[in-house]
Formats: structure tokens, C-alpha cells, sequence
């Protein structure tokens, strides 16, 4: 799971819940401490035990480049509620509500798209649905098929054993020993264990199905005209950076190695991940005023 550093809400970003047609969900919004909103928003979309707080230290940054920048927790994902509904968790659901908060948070302009690790699988769904019309997409630490090593294995496990042991469970045999091993501080180890409990114990299971079982979807996401950007961490340990330099090279998308990141840049290199992310977000609304100056 992703770990933040720290969980005190830096300047300029502050807890909101947007309601949507698809359901109420928690967020954490970040306009510009200085200047004014004067580009296009983003939406961050965060992974399988993951939630808002894993973009945390890039958030300010983000902002600062003149955009509101919003993080969400997905249906059924530590403040945001879900069904115990297996069906409301598929990467097709859960992009279907991505559409809607995107179309909330854009409110008429386009919105860039990020989405981490599943939930780049989910964020993916959202773009080749053709339901909304995003500035770019960004896929962060998220390969083009099933994830891969170690990090399957604990997903076979949370699969398993969510719905039938529960969460306290899989804590306990599982996050809490690494969080510990890892020296996390103590603050951090409670948060930890208080976002995985508030997951639906249903959802977390089919999320970690659909991380497993997904299909290579990159010649339909190639046929999708938008920017795309595919960042992840040099030592990702999730889906092999091979893998997704292939999946960059088949898209024609631009390509950012995190140095010394693992599978969470926005953790572990959040002044690198958010520098290449505005980076590329001035490009694309750039290239879509030239082109649409060209046009006329």
C-alpha cells in the first residue's frame, strides 16, 4: 500500500465531498496559495488500498501551477461509502464514476486524468468509455495487464481473504508487520490501519480480482486521440518498468522515469513526479490551443 510521509494538509488544500449522480465522495481539493485558477483542473485517482492522501505532498504543487487539482477515494475506499454489491467494483463501474467526477470537477472545461497504480486500470475505463472528453490521461506506476510479483501475490491474498477473515485480518497478518518492518512512525501506522478498515471489505476483494485478471486494453487506449503521459518509479515493483516502457512506446506517449522511486512516485519523489506532471499538462493545453488557433 501507499505510505505518506506525512498527513498534515499542506496550504491551500482542504478536505471537500462532491456529489456526483453516481454518489457522494470524500476528496481532498487544492487550489493556488498565490495567483488565481487559471488553467484547466486535474483529477487524481488513487490505487487498490490506496485513497487521497497518497497525493498529499505533490497536491500544493500541483496547485500552485494555477489549477485546482482534486484527489478522491473510490466507491468503497476509506471515506467514500459502497454497496456490498461485488458488481459496483468492476474497473467499467468504478470508471463510470470517474467520468462523473470528472465532469463535476471540470464543469465544463477539461479535465487531466491521473490515475495510480489500479487506479490507472480504473481512470483508463473512464477514457476509453467516451463518455467525457479529458485534457490528458496520465498512467502512474500502471502497466498495460495484470500486476505482477510480490505486489499479485499480496493481491491473491486480500482477494481471499477480505471478504471471509475480514480486514482486521488482513492488517494484522500482512500490512501491519510491513508497516513495522519499515519503521513507518507511529502516527502513520494508525492511519494505516484506520483507511484499511474503513474499506469495504467487498470491494477491496473484487478491486484486487480485477487488478489480477484485466485484460491489455492499450490498442483500444491508442485509438483514444489525448496526451498521454506514462510515469512510473526506476525500481517500480509492481509492474516491470520494461512493461510499461513498451506500453509507452505502443501508445506514443511521453515517458518519465522516477529515479530512485518504487511503485509510489508520488510518495517517494513528489517534487519530481509533480515538476513532470505540470511539465506535461502545459504541453497538452498548449498543443490544444495551437491546434484549435490552427484550425480556425
Amino acid at each position: 500500500m501507499s505510505t505518506p510521509r506525512f498527513l498534515d494538509l499542506p496550504p491551500g488544500v482542504a478536505p471537500q465531498k462532491i456529489e456526483t449522480p453516481q454518489g457522494t465522495f470524500a476528496a481532498l481539493e487544492a487550489v493556488p496559495v498565490s495567483g488565481v485558477v487559471e488553467r484547466w483542473p486535474a483529477l487524481l485517482v488513487p490505487g487498490l488500498t490506496g485513497s487521497k492522501e497518497d497525493f498529499i505532498a505533490v497536491l500544493m504543487t500541483l496547485a500552485q501551477s494555477g489549477r485546482r487539482v482534486v484527489a478522491i477515494d473510490l466507491r468503497g475506499q476509506y471515506e467514500t461509502p459502497g454497496p456490498d454489491d461485488p458488481a459496483a467494483y468492476t474497473c467499467a463501474a468504478l470508471g463510470a464514476d470517474v467520468d462523473a467526477l470528472a465532469q463535476m470537477v471540470g464543469d465544463g472545461d477539461p479535465v487531466h486524468l491521473v490515475g495510480h497504480s489500479f487506479g490507472g486500470l480504473v481512470a483508463r475505463e473512464a477514457v476509453i468509455d467516451g463518455r467525457t472528453k479529458f485534457a490528458s490521461f496520465t498512467l502512474m506506476s500502471s502497466g498495460p495487464g495484470p500486476i505482477e510479483g510480490r505486489r499479485a501475490n499480496a493481491g491473491k491474498k486480500i482477494m481471499e481473504e477480505a471478504p471471509t477473515l475480514g480486514l482486521e485480518h488482513v492488517w494484522r497478518s500482512r500490512f501491519e508487520p510491513e508497516a513495522l518492518a519499515d519503521d513507518v512512525p507511529d502516527d502513520i501506522v494508525d492511519f494505516l490501519r484506520k483507511r484499511l478498515l474503513a474499506n469495504s471489505p467487498v470491494g477491496l476483494s473484487r478491486m484486487a480480482e480485477q487488478v489480477l485478471t484485466t485484460r491489455d486494453r492499450t490498442d483500444e487506449l491508442r485509438e483514444i486521440e489525448i496526451p498521454t503521459l506514462v510515469l512510473y518509479g526506476e525500481h517500480d515493483d509492481g509492474w516491470p518498468p520494461d512493461a510499461q516502457s513498451d506500453m509507452a512506446a505502443q501508445l506514443g506517449a511521453d515517458c518519465v522515469v522516477v529515479p530512485g522511486a518504487v511503485h509510489s512516485p508520488a510518495v517517494e519523489a513528489p517534487e519530481t513526479t509533480a515538476a513532470a506532471l505540470v511539465r506535461f499538462w502545459n504541453a497538452a493545453e498548449k498543443h490544444y490551443l495551437d491546434t484549435r488557433s490552427s484550425a480556425v
